[in-house]
């Protein structure tokens, strides 16, 4: 959260700069789902779409302005977000 007297102002520019890399992303997922990855293929898509997540979490949703306990809470749920997808997937793959 912020302090009483701390105030944060980002540029238009930045924010469609991060619009833009948020449109290159989604027309990278569009061209690789084109091709046959096999058992990799949903993993590339969460890896982009995990970038994609950063990239809104940090800069729309002001999380980068946020104290280190915040920041620290969303970077340990999204650890325990992998732990999950790396058990799932190593299910997945040996099935």
């Amino acid at each position: 959260m912020l302090e009483k007297n701390e105030v944060h102002i980002v540029d238009y520019k930045f924010n469609i700069l991060v619009w833009i890399d948020l449109l290159i992303f989604t027309m990278i997922t569009i061209e690789i789902a084109q091709f046959d990855f096999q058992a990799l293929t949903v993993m590339v898509a969460l890896v982009i779409a995990t970038l994609k997540t950063y990239l809104v979490g940090t800069y729309f949703m002001h999380l980068k302005f946020e104290n280190r306990f915040l920041q620290t809470i969303v970077v340990g749920v999204g650890l325990l977000f992998i732990a999950v997808l790396m058990v799932l997937f190593t299910d997945f793959l040996y099935y």
